[in-house]
């Protein structure tokens, strides 16, 4: 064989060998834990407008060079205490509503692309402020349509309306509400312990 003949073939070899370890080099693989979001020119939703983004949860996606990249939400759950004091009440009377609230980044697909959009690069203690400001404006806004009585006889109820209040606004920037533990309900006027004293 002549030597021109085997340069040629070994340099085809290397190109091919070099194109595919560049196409394999740009597979992401997702992780359960994690959603992969994919940005730059990555086509268009079902009405043919742009997407901003392409977020995939549990699987794996090519990423064309040059035109996108790439980077990784986690999905680990927030949890945020929220010490709302002085919530006035449908009667005016100021409530102390210490509570416990777990988030985390949705899988929900629209509420997944809302999170790409809202949430992509930023920390989880920047993520925690941001829905803790959601929280407390939601609680507050639930303790003012609300008695004491309500609030604190039939706690279930108040839950409810705390979770559905929450977790309308959580989705905007792409976030599920979990759990919601409201450990005590006090007011400064003493109102509740006397309610307990009448029972």
């Amino acid at each position: 064989m002549q030597p021109e003949i085997l340069i040629a073939i070994c340099v085809a070899v290397v190109i091919v060998f070099a194109l595919l370890m560049g196409i394999l080099s740009r597979y992401r693989k997702c992780p359960s834990d994690k959603i992969l979001v994919i940005y730059g020119k990555v086509g268009s939703d079902k009405n043919g407008q742009a997407r901003s983004a392409k977020c995939v949860h549990g699987g794996a996606a090519f990423i064309m060079p040059i035109i996108q990249s790439y980077q990784f939400m986690d999905l680990t759950p927030i949890s945020i205490n929220v010490d709302l004091k002085n919530a006035l009440s449908k009667q005016n009377i100021r409530v102390d509503v210490p509570s416990r609230f777990t988030v985390g980044i949705s899988t929900e697909p629209g509420i997944m692309q809302n999170a790409a959009e809202r949430l992509l690069g930023l920390r989880m203690n920047e993520i925690q402020e941001l829905a803790k400001d959601i929280i407390f404006g939601q609680l507050r806004l639930v303790v003012a349509t609300m008695e004491i009585e309500e609030i604190n006889n039939d706690r279930d109820k108040f839950l409810v309306a705390v979770s559905n209040n929450v977790e309308i606004e959580l989705k905007k920037i792409g976030l599920r509400l979990i759990n919601v533990n409201v450990t005590d309900i006090n007011d400064e006027s003493g109102y509740i312990e006397a309610l307990g004293k009448e029972a």
